[in-house]
């Protein structure tokens, strides 16, 4: 294993550093969007738009992925990210804003097809764990960037510009990541995609980016001030990220789609406790439950639609259908619903997932 980092060190450092900054920035988004919503006097429905326009760019950059895999690398990925936030922080309208967050989740898309299916084939059979491995540096970002935002004032420009000029450092030291692990070794399978684990992925992710972007908004709507409601999205991550670190350890003794029911499942009983209880405890304890959700789902459609250039775009496109789809209906449905509305259909929506996951897990199994 040592000799794999080492030789694989320069893949793993790129990955590393950008999925903190993926992390960062998607986490910003929650925080960022009821400064937009007061600044440019938007409605809900507006905010909303917001969320799934950052994953419409993600889409378009795992559709670039999909067709021109093999010559996109970290460095194109960066420098979209970096563009993207950029444009972020200058702001000035509402409309260069969201296509700056287009541009950001462009770059975003790509990253994820990028660096997912080489640290996954560069590590052989130790990929499941260092797949868990580097998505756990993504809560790094995600713990962080919630925290830096109320520091510096909860001014967006400032945030999104500390994004850029970090991405841009890592940018000039991310050639050397090149083009290890990015075409598979030995026979590939035809590509086949398997419908089913993609659609338990599309609605898991979406419920993933909704946690993630409209949490926050949520959270004051059942009465949890501005500035706490940035701290409990940095919690929130905090255990997504301990989460992931956790399935450093087992991700490759256990089989993904247990992992990936036991997420949904615990998550649906935390959304509960959302609605009954205490909407600001188990939102953060949902952030276990979500951490494991892309890992869980990820490994098992690998598994099940082979070694493709063309199957891992097609993964995390999956998510992104979702990730686009579900925040945008989500932020107007949930804004006439009452104080802990949003907490109510996100545990109806769970609830629905973990049983189909029941009923679908002898054919799951990889």
């Amino acid at each position: 294993m040592k000799d794999l980092i080492r030789t694989h060190a320069a893949l793993l450092f790129a990955g590393v550093a950008t999925f903190v900054m993926m992390g960062a920035g998607q986490a910003l988004l929650g925080p960022a969007l009821p400064v937009y919503v007061l600044d440019f006097r938007l409605g809900e429905g507006e905010g909303g738009l917001f969320v799934s326009l950052f994953w419409v760019g993600c889409f378009l950059g795992v559709g670039l992925m999909y067709f021109n895999g093999g010559v996109i690398g970290p460095r194109h990925a960066l420098a979209a990210m970096g563009v993207g936030a950029g444009g972020m922080a200058v702001g000035g309208s509402w409309g260069l804003t969201l296509v700056a967050t287009v541009v950001f989740g462009l770059g975003y898309g790509m990253a994820t097809a990028v660096f997912n299916p080489r640290v996954m084939r560069a590590f052989g059979r130790h990929g499941p764990s260092m797949l868990s491995l580097l998505n756990a540096t993504f809560g790094v970002g995600a713990i962080a960037a919630p925290l830096a935002f109320v520091w510096l004032g909860s001014d967006p420009r400032w945030a999104f510009g500390l994004v850029a000029a970090v991405v841009a450092g890592i940018w000039v030291f991310a050639g050397p990541a090149g083009r290890a692990g990015s075409a598979p070794q030995g026979e590939v399978k035809a590509f086949r995609p398997h419908w089913a684990i993609l659609a338990f992925g599309a609605v898991a992710i979406g419920m993933e980016a909704s946690l993630a972007g409209l949490g926050p908004s949520a959270l004051i709507r059942a009465g949890v001030e501005e500035a706490r409601a940035s701290e409990l999205l940095s919690a929130f991550f905090v255990v997504f990220l301990l989460a992931r670190v956790a399935l450093i350890f087992v991700a490759h003794r256990v089989q993904p789609f247990f992992l990936f029911t036991l997420s949904v499942s615990s998550a649906a009983v935390f959304a509960l406790g959302a609605v009954f209880v205490s909407p600001s405890v188990f939102f953060v304890a949902m952030g276990a439950s979500t951490g494991v959700f892309f890992p869980g789902f990820y490994v098992t459609a690998s598994g099940k639609m082979g070694e493709d250039i063309r199957v891992p775009p097609t993964i995390v496109a999956s998510g992104l259908v979702g990730a686009i789809g579900v925040p945008l209906i989500l932020a107007p449905l949930v804004a006439g619903m009452g104080d802990r509305g949003f907490f109510w259909v996100v545990a109806g929506i769970l609830l629905t997932l973990t049983a189909a996951a029941l009923l679908s897990w002898r054919r799951m199994r990889v």
